[in-house]
């Protein structure tokens, strides 16, 4: 049974989730490992969890100094375990922590193939799409 917690970056799961985004995320793209970290520090980190190993990951990344505005970031699910709803149950867990922390809008760099997974939670689309790290992306946004 896989479960969704909340981590820190001092704690023991954070070196596999950044493995796990340096698998999924990184290393496809010719991006090097650990080159998109630089906001690790201050976000909240959720990862699914089967027995002891990370499995699935996404971080929220507060925009504002009152952290009413937040960008969800990094979601990555091992691809062994893609398809069995392991991304659904990190969105829902990181929308509940929104709510429930006084986050009223979160965002997306969404990849263009992927923008239809996040618009089943709420989130709407806005602008074109644009390149980023070399892929199109689609801007989104959900209040909450």
């Amino acid at each position: 049974m896989e479960k969704i917690q909340e981590i820190k970056t001092s704690g023991p799961y954070y070196q596999q989730e950044r493995e796990l985004r340096n698998k999924v995320l990184l290393r496809p793209i010719g991006i090097p490992d650990y080159g998109w970290e630089k906001n690790d520090k201050i976000s909240w980190h959720f990862v699914a969890l089967k027995g002891q190993s990370v499995i699935g990951c996404v971080i929220l990344c507060p925009l504002d100094k009152e952290k009413s505005k937040a960008q969800l970031m990094q979601m990555a699910v091992d691809a062994e375990h893609q398809g069995k709803g392991i991304g659904k149950l990190l969105v829902n867990h990181l929308l509940k922590f929104a709510s429930e922390n006084g986050i009223k809008e979160v965002i997306i760099h969404s990849r263009s193939e992927v923008t239809s997974f996040y618009t089943q939670f709420g989130f709407k689309t806005e602008g074109e799409e644009f390149e980023e790290v070399g892929i199109k992306h689609q801007y989104l946004s959900a209040l909450l």
